[in-house]
């Protein structure tokens, strides 16, 4: 377990200090127009989400596009997710759950789509990693991940604040084109690997940062909106993730 930045007491504790966990998924969530041009341009009907928990985007799949969707994640405390489904009217049942360790689960199924939104980045051996996402993906199948680009100015402003948290982030693997690469050579036909996002800022915990950097953080967020909003553009140096979409022959 090298490969991991992070631990299982990690993520316990980072989802146990968390509140308001249970929210209202919108039709509008974080690449929404993306995977919407994705499933129907594909007719995907199944799908998985790994590392995922409490399972947002397994929600959002499930609520707005009806797919047999799968949440897969290390940890996984159920109340949470169920309070989650309830919250977006959805049952329980209505998503399959596997709390398994990734590197020790053969997958049982191949999926129309498989994504995950800021998982590979927590892992040295980035292309083992997306080697095990592929996995998962059928003949024709799509993989969709998304992760935080800490190479532009959110990165810098997560190194001088957050340090702790920016140390759980493998900062080399935030790059389009290596992106790219690792799915090449593994096979897969690479429909877009980009920087997503015109800016954002944010912090963990923020409420318990100290106001001074608190207030510094507002006024970088207001003037960086106010800039890209003026002149929206994708850039290494703004945008907040980077986007990887690939297909399997």
């Amino acid at each position: 377990m090298d490969n991991l930045l992070t631990d299982r007491a990690f993520w316990v504790n980072y989802w146990e200090r968390k509140n308001g966990l249970s929210v209202n998924i919108p039709a509008d969530y974080l690449f929404h127009q993306e995977l919407g041009r994705l499933i129907q341009g594909q007719q995907v009907k199944t799908a998985i989400e790994l590392g995922g928990f409490p399972g947002y985007y397994a929600v959002f799949l499930k609520k707005y596009f009806k797919l047999d969707v799968t949440l897969l994640d290390y940890f996984v405390h159920q109340p949470i997710t169920n309070e989650l489904l309830q919250t977006n009217g959805l049952q329980q049942s209505d998503i399959h759950i596997i709390e398994t360790d990734l590197f020790n689960y053969v997958p049982e199924q191949q999926y129309d789509l498989v994504l995950s939104c800021g998982l590979i980045e927590h892992f040295n051996d980035t292309a083992d990693i997306i080697r095990r996402h592929i996995s998962f993906v059928k003949p024709g199948g799509t993989l969709f991940i998304t992760l935080p680009n800490f190479k532009a100015l959110n990165g810098w402003f997560q190194k001088e604040f957050d340090r702790e948290n920016y140390d759980k982030h493998n900062i080399s693997c935030m790059d389009p084109s290596f992106l790219a690469s690792i799915c090449e050579q593994a096979g897969l036909k690479v429909i877009q690997s980009r920087y997503f996002g015109n800016f954002s800022l944010w912090l963990e915990d923020e409420k318990q940062k100290p106001a001074g950097v608190r207030l510094l953080k507002k006024s970088l967020w207001v003037a960086g909106k106010i800039l890209t909003k003026l002149v929206p553009f994708n850039s290494k140096q703004l945008s907040p993730y980077i986007i990887l979409e690939a297909r399997k022959a």
